[in-house]
């Protein structure tokens, strides 16, 4: 059976630290990499369902928190994508070894875009689930009316609600503007790795159309758009889960 650990932590060169939960397979499989959404954390429901799969199925996994979020150190609202892209790239250099499946939520759908174009020798294959690359630019700053911009660029904090939970999110204008530096869609993106892009077609957050752009976008010819018409956002009902199981499995 595959070895299981709690929670551990790992420091970061810039003085933080970060949470992850691995299990320690036996299978000489590539190991799966999760990475969560924008204020999710490593005990969602897909990170807990992929790490009992691992652990049914002798595979090595790792879940983590970026910065700010879960049981990381660090304030949420210090976060940027580039800080979240130097924690990804922390866990995969120095918790993982030969070929890695890169698995990534949403905004994680970004950081493993990102993470690839870094790391392209080790990444076997990437699996995105309601991908929202650039999101910090298409989803947020472009659908800001001028009193909100204003407010955020003055003040550097808007506070936006969530359909999630009672907790709203707090978008700092460090988090847009920073986030310009990461942009990926609507020119080519250099990967040649197979790529499968799940997406809900009811999804409320991230339009589907994005996954959509993305497969155009990437330069790999082994790219698969999976639209599923009943899919939310959180892609996480047990045919939504079985449907990402099948697809890693599949790479």
């Amino acid at each position: 059976m595959a070895q299981t650990s709690s929670i551990a932590k790992i420091n970061t060169n810039d003085g933080h630290v970060l949470a992850y939960s691995r299990v320690e397979g036996q299978s000489p499989k590539p190991t799966v990499l999760f990475l969560g959404g924008f204020m999710s954390d490593m005990n969602g429901t897909k990170a807990q369902a992929l790490h009992q799969w691992a652990q049914t199925n002798n595979r090595s996994f790792i879940r983590f928190d970026y910065v700010g979020h879960g049981a990381s150190s660090g304030k949420f609202t210090d976060g940027t994508i580039g800080l979240w892209l130097a924690n990804v790239l922390t866990i995969f250099d120095q918790l993982t070894a030969g070929p890695v499946i890169v698995v990534g939520s949403s905004m994680g759908g970004w950081l493993m875009l990102l993470l690839a174009l870094q790391r392209s020798e080790r990444v076997q294959a990437l699996v995105g689930i309601a991908s929202a690359p650039d999101f910090t630019e298409l989803l947020m700053w472009d659908l800001m009316d001028e009193p909100i911009k204003q407010e955020l660029t003055s003040k550097g904090i808007y506070t936006l609600k969530s359909e999630y939970g009672e907790s709203p999110y707090p978008i700092s204008w460090k988090l847009i503007e920073e986030g310009r530096n990461h942009v990926l869609l609507h020119k080519p993106i250099a990967l040649q790795c197979p790529v499968r892009l799940i997406h809900g077609m009811k999804d409320n957050d991230v339009p589907y159309q994005l996954s959509l752009q993305l497969s155009h976008d990437l330069e790999s010819t082994d790219v698969r758009t999976i639209l599923c018409k009943q899919g939310d956002h959180r892609m996480s009902s047990a045919e939504d889960i079985q449907l990402l199981i099948e697809t890693i499995e599949s790479l």
